[in-house]
């Protein structure tokens, strides 16, 4: 893609207990307990998405010295990431894992943390009526599309010419995704800043649909 100095894989987090339990956890306080890390099943998933990732490397003759593992603070992703670290014979603290605050998940609001999972067909009804209308006390999809473009923008400052996997979360990713399968079709002047670019597909018509690119647990995935 190039308007984007590195090569970029998402991989949702595996299934998580979270997911077992049937319940959202949205909220940082809340996400990064140990207690709602990955499920033994998830644990199974990342170890798969870590050989997968070794394959496409493979594939695109890229060396494991080129890879970042770049993922949210919360617990089920941080547990991915490791899982994937350690299948790459990575040292997780070392300087090619690094955690970015804006890959978060989504922060669906007070009224559905905690609750069930039946929740998110509500919030996604919203995100297509409105991608600009937030859950109350929420996160809407144009404010993830906001906090991914600085996240973008700190990788591309840091890494240049990286096999970048991004370890996150169904809703940022499906979003991620969204608005960098559109902003590649962008002609202009500023169209390799990579804000403007952002900038110019936020628009309700385009990161509505995100749902369009959903992943499953422990999906792995190239970015178009």
């Amino acid at each position: 893609m190039g308007f984007l100095q590195n090569k970029y894989w998402v991989l949702r987090h595996g299934k998580s207990i979270p997911n077992d339990q049937g319940i959202i956890v949205s909220s940082m306080e809340n996400g990064v307990l140990d207690k709602y890390k990955l499920a033994p099943e998830g644990i199974d998933q990342a170890r798969l998405a870590g050989q997968t990732f070794l394959k496409e490397l493979e594939k695109n003759h890229l060396s494991i010295k080129d890879v970042r593992i770049c993922y949210s603070p919360f617990s089920r992703t941080r547990h991915t990431a490791e899982m994937v670290a350690s299948v790459l014979d990575l040292p997780f603290e070392g300087p090619q894992c690094k955690v970015v605050k804006d890959l978060h998940e989504r922060y669906f609001g007070p009224s559905f943390e905690l609750m069930s999972h039946d929740k998110y067909a509500d919030i996604w009804a919203l995100d297509k009526k409105d991608p600009f209308q937030p859950p109350e006390g929420g996160e809407s999809v144009a404010d993830v599309v906001s906090r991914l473009t600085n996240a973008l923008l700190t990788i591309e400052a840091e890494f240049k010419g990286c096999a970048v996997l991004v370890v996150s979360h169904g809703d940022p990713l499906q979003i991620l995704q969204t608005i960098l399968n559109a902003a590649k079709d962008t002609k202009g002047s500023d169209s390799n800043d990579l804000t403007s670019r952002i900038q110019a597909v936020k628009l309700p018509s385009i990161i509505s649909q995100h749902r369009k690119f959903a992943l499953l647990t422990g999906e792995i995935r190239a970015v178009i």
